[in-house]
């Protein structure tokens, strides 16, 4: 039975007071991060929507909200930015796929950023369409043995496990014959190397296993059902990547906003007007994006998920190309000076957090790619979400050896 509006209150109370407790006791400013999101963990508030004995408290997604506003207030550290793969991809698809030795032996240390996660779907011939991937694994006793080749693997460089998706059966369709397993992204036969971006650095890699071992305990969930698996993931990436719920005017619109108040709010010419009128169009853009996240998300936490979840990685995506294109035109001429420098390092901060936006910009573009392209998503919002006929898949039913490949 559903529990009641005054019970519901009444839980959100206790839940305020043991995070209190729990502040007061570990306070932010003076606690090591490790030690502090170690503590967070024991105490059931990782993931409060998790079972008790993997750092939650077997609550609702909603309590998870209260937490993370109140932890966020207090100035505490952030899981989620120490790992953010690992935090909002790998974690749940290990609590719904993994063995209780799985979640026993991975969360807490995800959870704190002791061990870096990272995600390892795509490859060079299997983007869009991941279920042609090609990486094979291959059973050898109690060991797997790992052959192939990913991309654009973000946070590899860092990670200390990845989940990764191989090829165990090419004699069935190509959806039917995958498995999931966790990587030791430091194992012998496992290579990482940079990929630079447009920006001149490297936050994505590609991958090389070659005769790479994994013992038949990472593995996740059954032989064969690594498409199931991944579909958790990349659930849980989109709505990472775009159901997130900022504050009102916060992130890239208020970047345009801070660079009209500094080169134009004094000027009264047509074309200042002009580009006001551009800059409100996309403050109530994403002004609406953020408040249809907000709707879906607070239907999620009543039990009835809507059709708005399913378009907020594409509205996002495109939005922020908009948005981040109208910053480059809010600074002029200034805007095409990027330099002329290609650094090729590591990223080290955020565009949004003292960076360039002109590099904003250029880092917007793969936006409409990472985590579904638009087309990808457009394709699932018409079949799933608008009950349009689907594209014809004439390999649907075809073993993967058979499948042509191009």
């Amino acid at each position: 039975m559903a529990a009641t509006t005054e019970e519901q209150i009444l839980s959100e109370k206790e839940l305020d007071v043991v995070i209190d407790n729990f502040l007061e006791a570990h306070p932010p400013t003076s606690t090591d991060p490790v030690t502090f999101l170690g503590a967070q963990f024991d105490a059931g508030l990782a993931w409060v929507h998790f079972p008790e004995v993997h750092g939650g408290r077997g609550l609702t997604p909603a309590h998870q909200l209260q937490v993370l506003r109140r932890f966020a207030k207090a100035g505490a550290p952030s899981a989620a930015g120490r790992n953010v793969i690992g935090y909002g991809m790998c974690a749940p698809t290990i609590l719904v796929h993994g063995t209780e030795e799985q979640k026993s032996r991975f969360l807490r240390p995800l959870f704190t950023g002791e061990e870096i996660w990272c995600q390892l779907f795509s490859e060079p011939g299997a983007g869009s369409d991941v279920a042609t991937l090609a990486t094979r694994a291959e059973r050898d006793g109690d060991e797997w043995i790992l052959n192939g080749q990913k991309v654009w693997t973000t946070l590899a460089h860092e990670a200390a496990y990845g989940l990764i998706i191989a090829r165990t059966n090419p004699d069935v369709p190509k959806h039917k014959g995958i498995t999931a397993f966790l990587v030791d992204m430091h194992a012998p036969g496992v290579e990482v190397r940079p990929l630079y971006q447009a920006t001149g650095e490297a936050e994505f890699n590609e991958c090389f296993f070659t005769d790479a071992r994994i013992p038949d305990t990472r593995r996740l969930g059954g032989v064969g059902e690594g498409w199931n698996v991944s579909i958790t993931t990349l659930m849980n990436e989109r709505v990472s990547i775009g159901g997130t719920v900022p504050p009102r005017g916060s992130g890239i619109i208020g970047e345009a906003v801070k660079i009209w108040e500094s080169k134009w709010a004094n000027r009264t010419d047509g074309h200042a007007m002009s580009m006001r009128d551009t800059l409100l169009q996309a403050w109530v853009r994403n002004e609406v994006g953020r408040l249809t996240n907000k709707r879906a998300s607070d239907l999620r936490k009543a039990g009835t998920p809507g059709p708005e979840g399913s378009v907020a990685k594409l509205a996002f995506a495109e939005e922020n190309q908009r948005t981040s294109e109208l910053c480059v035109n809010l600074l002029g001429a200034e805007g095409m000076l990027y330099g002329s420098d290609y650094p090729k390092v590591r990223p080290q901060e955020s565009a949004l957090h003292g960076g360039d936006h002109r590099k904003l910009f250029i880092r917007m573009r793969a936006n409409s790619i990472e985590g579904g392209t638009s087309e990808v998503m457009r394709n699932i919002i018409g079949e799933r979400v608008l009950g349009l006929p689907g594209e014809p898949r004439n390999d649907k039913d075809v073993s993967w050896k058979d499948i042509p490949k191009g």
